[in-house]
């Protein structure tokens, strides 16, 4: 089966020299459609709601009005022959896609499907129950996203929060996360979410889930999913008080207090491994993905690359685990995509799968949905490759040897700390903020790294450094001289 793709994509804009952006569907060929017998109604609106690769590299999508396609020939240099094929229908807003052997597991409102060939010939014959038993209740906001497995081969799914009409939050499982069982049963792991629309794990396998700002969220958060954590969003709580809940909190929820001191009231609150500053860094997040392509991306090996739905950029997060808690620091990295961002998946070649979906909402994307590909052109960016919490200070390691003379002189450099209100309301601005004194700079002999001690460190705070007076030895300026290090544990060393 074939399909005409309609109002595609354009070209877009970088912020960085390192990484090209390509158009996986051409406008030409809508264009050419439409002057011969396009009518309205024809054609695919490749709204991408999830996104993996079948086992003979081809890439299969769910789309939101609940299909799931499979395509054909977007790795090719020039992907101006893709193919596209049907593969199943029907499904209830699918916000998820995962290969699982020869089948693909989808998840819809009300369930994780499993979709199966059984005879072989590219489109589903079987619709099969693979997970289940949250709450439906025809809210608005209702959904449900995943599955993604981890590290251990669990599968995990998370649960929007009822919103506006029909909203029903004291029913099982709204704003949490949690596992599917061997029997296909939801086994509740992690609550205080609002829109919990991105998973992915890390290396080491932990689960990670990026969550968008709103009611109770200060800032778009990147939380560690284990189980028994509550992290910000309670208006899901009540589900605590059913048998199969991994946690009690032992406190109320302790509104209209600066984060810390929230924090330090609810033992079982835990801190996002990583706050990214509303508007500095984005202001919807939708999505993660790991970097494992053994230098086919660039220098970025091991790091998370998270989507933004209202800026369609991606943003770049290192992180590191101090006393058992997972932090770190998070970098602008390249904006200028065609649609809001929903979904990326790192491609057998290394390059950067980005599904995108207006959905009617604000984005500053251009396209109302479409299908890009970010690719490393080879040429090395000259950044902040990893933002290390230390002692005293900060560790800063670059992607290229650094002006001695420049990275040695504090002026370099500046740093403030802030932290968010925890509050019901809808975001929060920046409070309590102070400067960081820059005490001392050390450049390494090989001109990697540079260690900052940095006076007034504070625990459970932003750490956001500006290095604008760095170059690199060949007088480059940094691709981004901005970093926000949210500091949940000062190291010992």
């Amino acid at each position: 089966m074939k399909a005409t793709i309609v109002a595609l994509l354009a070209a877009a804009s970088l912020s960085a020299a390192s990484y090209d952006i390509a158009d996986i569907l051409t406008a030409s060929t809508a264009a050419d459609t439409r002057a011969k017998d396009w009518k309205p109604g024809d054609g695919l609106a490749l709204e991408v709601s999830g996104m993996d690769w079948t086992a003979d590299g081809k890439l299969a999508l769910s789309i939101r009005k609940g299909e799931v396609w499979v395509l054909d020939g977007v790795l090719d240099p020039k992907p101006n022959k893709v193919s596209y094929k049907l593969f199943a229908s029907g499904l209830h807003e699918p916000l998820g896609l995962l290969r699982d052997g020869k089948d693909l597991l989808v998840t819809q409102r009300t369930e994780t499907t499993r979709l199966r060939d059984t005879n072989g010939d590219g489109v589903a014959d079987e619709y099969l129950t693979a997970g289940a038993g949250w709450n439906v209740s025809g809210a608005y906001h209702g959904y449900a996203y995943g599955p993604k497995r981890d590290g251990l081969g669990q599968l995990w799914v998370t649960l929007n929060v009822d919103m506006g009409d029909h909203a029903d939050n004291k029913a099982p499982w709204r704003g949490w996360g949690g596992i599917l069982g061997k029997d296909g049963k939801f086994i509740p792991m992690a609550a205080g979410m609002r829109s919990p629309c991105g998973l992915g794990t890390n290396l080491a396998g932990d689960m990670f889930c990026v969550d968008q700002q709103g009611t109770w969220i200060p800032t778009t958060p990147i939380y560690h999913l284990r189980k028994g954590a509550f992290f910000l969003n309670p208006e899901g709580i009540a589900s605590e008080k059913l048998p199969e809940s991994p946690l009690k909190l032992s406190a109320k929820i302790p509104e209209k207090r600066p984060y810390p001191e929230a924090l330090k009231a609810l033992p079982e609150m835990r801190p996002p491994a990583v706050w990214m500053p509303y508007n500095k860094m984005g202001r919807s997040g939708t999505d993660l993905a790991t970097c494992d392509a053994g230098g086919k991306f660039g220098p970025f090996d091991g790091q998370m690359f998270v989507a933004e739905f209202t800026d369609a950029k991606i943003s770049r997060v290192f992180m590191e685990k101090v006393d058992g808690e997972y932090q770190g620091a998070c970098f602008p990295f390249v904006g200028g995509f065609a649609s809001g961002i929903v979904r990326l998946s790192f491609a057998p070649d290394g390059s950067l799968m980005v599904g995108m979906t207006s959905r009617g909402w604000s984005s500053l994307g251009t396209k109302a949905y479409g299908l890009q590909r970010l690719r490393y052109n080879g040429t090395v960016p000259f950044a902040i490759k990893e933002m290390k919490a230390k002692s005293d200070g900060f560790e800063l390691v670059f992607t290229k040897p650094v002006d001695v003379v420049r990275a040695g002189d504090v002026a370099s450099y500046r740093m403030t700390n802030t932290t968010l209100f925890y509050s019901g309301a809808y975001g929060s601005d920046e409070i309590q903020s102070a400067p960081n004194a820059i005490v001392s700079a050390k450049v390494a002999t090989d001109g990697l790294s540079v260690r900052l001690k940095v006076d007034g460190l504070r625990e459970l705070y932003i750490h956001e450094l500006h290095a604008d007076g760095l170059r690199s030895v060949g007088g480059e300026a940094l691709d981004h001289a901005d970093a926000y290090y949210t500091l949940n544990r000062i190291p010992k060393n």
